[in-house]
């Protein structure tokens, strides 16, 4: 068997080169291989059609300021605003470095915006707007009521719409939308070019710890179906909705009561020049009853190999795949007798959810029209066609009391000597790859995090500390890495 390699990342998405890409500057003698199943990389939850790209900041996602107890509970958007400030730090270090040359190839400027209708959802998020105006790193919201104002944000929004209805809109003008798709080629192109080794159409069916504490990976080449094994001291399972199977197979104790709910979806899209020059933002709505936050509908504008288009969704629903290309028996391959009660109990606890997801997965393309019409009243449905949304998979696992719950957001599992690890869930995902993969790196190099540090700190200024809690460190901070991205501030 050949030499072990350092680090083996399984899964060629935007989690797996940026792990990658922080390893290789943290440890430049260090050898990596990314093993992907697929004949590209960035095919699943990374492409660009089959995310909203929206640059999560929480800037516009409602989800992520519930109404708790009559009050409206900001903590979450702050963290993940802070944690896409983390991810922006990065991405302006790559770009001083010259590994990122060109910024607009995957970031470009997209207003965010809240936008919803009805006196209770105007007051609800009238108070959302008083609780998030004077924060430092949502500097810059407006807030308006009046139609002409909003139709000048967003002129899809207003014609055809109730002129006795209550309306309300949000909006930061120093939005973003992120192709992870293009981000992910240029990290990994950057990584082989420094010496790492991108093995595509290699699927990995086999993790086994040795006694020497190595990890034995075995490998089937899709194309010719011979299988191969390679040793690794340190394995990072990046396969989006595939990282369950394939931590279950490494045997790791850690990943025992974890589950995984599936959730497919679909968009609206449209590339008509004269549609898509009347919205420039990303628009936000309210979640309808039972929805996933996942499934929050919102109008998008996505920017993609430099071409503006306008997505509308997702619409929400069921499949057994843990993939997009995955099979259909992901799921039932997923069970384990140490996980039968989690699936059992969040499903019993979330079945408005199910019965959401399958009066999704049975709506007319009438209705999915009609959904985009409370959003554009004027849309024409000859505009648009529907396109595959990514598979997501949501975490299902025991809380502190022992309780099977869902959880809507992303969980690193990792072995408790730190040679493994892998990353489950899905939003708001990609915009936090690199906060995400720093908390991992924590973990699994605690040793090495001293020595670390001080490139940590080159790399992301405000490692270890918070953007947000200073608003001179915040402005500076957010005017540095506009000017790196070359975007608004």
């Amino acid at each position: 068997m050949s030499k072990p390699i350092d680090v083996a990342l399984i899964g060629g998405g935007i989690m797996s080169a940026t792990l990658g890409t922080l390893l290789q500057r943290l440890e430049p003698g260090w050898s990596i291989s990314i093993f992907e199943s697929l004949g590209d990389i960035a095919q699943e939850s990374s492409n660009p059609w089959n995310n909203a790209g929206t640059g999560h900041s929480a800037l516009c996602e409602l989800n992520y300021t519930p109404e708790k107890n009559g009050q409206i509970d900001v903590s979450k958007a702050i963290e993940v605003n802070e944690q896409f400030q983390v991810s922006r730090q990065f991405w302006s270090y790559l770009v001083d470095e010259g590994a990122l040359p060109d910024p607009k190839a995957f970031i470009n400027e997209v207003p965010h915006m809240s936008f919803v209708w009805g006196e209770k959802n105007v007051d609800y998020l009238r108070r959302r707007f008083e609780a998030l105006k004077d924060h430092p790193l949502f500097a810059g919201m407006e807030y308006s009521e009046d139609a002409k104002v909003i139709r000048s944000w967003a002129p899809l929004l207003i014609p055809g719409r109730r002129k006795d209805l209550p309306i309300a809109a949000t909006r930061i003008a120093a939005g973003t939308d992120v192709d992870f798709g293009a981000l992910t080629r240029l990290l990994v192109g950057t990584m082989t070019d420094k010496g790492a080794k991108l093995k595509t159409d290699h699927r990995v069916i086999g993790l086994k710890r040795t006694k020497d504490g190595l990890w034995k990976i075995r490998i089937r080449h899709e194309i010719g179906g011979t299988v191969l094994e390679v040793t690794a001291r340190f394995v990072f399972v990046g396969a989006g909705g595939g990282a369950l199977n394939l931590l279950q197979k490494s045997g790791i104790p850690e990943i025992k009561g974890f589950g995984g709910f599936p959730i497919s979806g679909e968009f609206l899209r449209t590339d008509n020049p004269e549609v898509v020059a009347q919205h420039a933002a990303k628009v936000y709505g309210k979640a309808s009853v039972g929805a996933p936050p996942m499934s929050v509908p919102h109008l998008d504008t996505r920017v993609v190999n430099g071409q503006a288009s306008l997505l509308f969704g997702p619409y929400a629903g069921f499949s057994t795949k843990y993939l997009k290309k995955g099979s259909l028996l992901d799921l039932f391959q997923a069970l384990r007798p140490h996980n039968i009660s989690t699936f059992l109990g969040a499903g019993l606890k979330n079945l408005d959810l199910v019965k959401y997801l399958v009066g999704e997965v049975f709506a007319s393309r009438a209705k999915k029209i009609r959904a985009l019409q409370e959003f554009a009243p004027n849309a024409k449905g000859s505009d648009w066609r529907l396109i595959t949304a990514g598979q997501r998979v949501q975490v299902m696992k025991k809380d502190a009391n022992g309780k099977a719950v869902i959880q809507f957001g992303t969980e690193v599992v990792s072995a408790a000597d730190g040679s493994i690890a892998g990353l489950l869930g899905a939003s708001p995902g990609a915009s936090t790859a690199v906060p995400i993969m720093l908390t991992l790196a924590e973990k699994c190099f605690p040793d090495k995090i001293a020595e670390w540090t001080p490139k940590l700190t080159e790399m992301v200024p405000s490692y270890g500390a918070t953007v947000g809690a200073d608003e001179k460190v915040a402005a500076a901070t957010l005017e540095r890495t506009a000017a790196a991205l070359q975007i608004q501030r």
